[in-house]
């Protein structure tokens, strides 16, 4: 599958974002599906998935990102709010074949398939 993300920029701490990831292939609905981030000069560092109707996220991101996806459209979304200056990073999605567990998802060697990045930069 290839993954394409977008939606990245340039926003004010405290404002909002909407990522998207567009996924090829005719069975998006089964893949897992996540968020990852990187900011310079640390490790890529997971931000939330979804599988099947489940989410999930680290405590970084509880209560103020929301991943959801459409899957007649092929596209996974990550609702970024209350955004702070630490937020600021390149942001990837991935896709994993089937389901994966979830003490797996934080792991980025986990995943299958990687999209390009977008980078959001959150001002102070």
């Amino acid at each position: 599958v290839q993954l394409q993300a977008s939606g990245g920029g340039l926003v004010q701490a405290g404002g909002s974002l909407r990522l998207s990831c567009a996924a090829s292939g005719r069975t998006f609905s089964s893949y897992t599906m996540g968020w990852f981030r990187q900011a310079p000069g640390k490790e890529r560092e997971f931000v939330a998935a979804i599988r099947g109707g489940s989410r999930y996220y680290p405590d970084s991101a509880k209560g103020r990102f929301t991943i959801s996806r459409d899957n007649a459209k092929n596209t996974l979304y990550l609702q970024m709010d209350s955004l702070k200056p630490e937020d600021t990073a390149v942001y990837y999605c991935a896709a994993y074949s089937g389901g994966l567990i979830r003490s797996s998802m934080p792991i980025p060697h986990s995943w299958h398939y990687w999209g390009q990045g977008t980078l959001v930069t959150v001002s102070s």
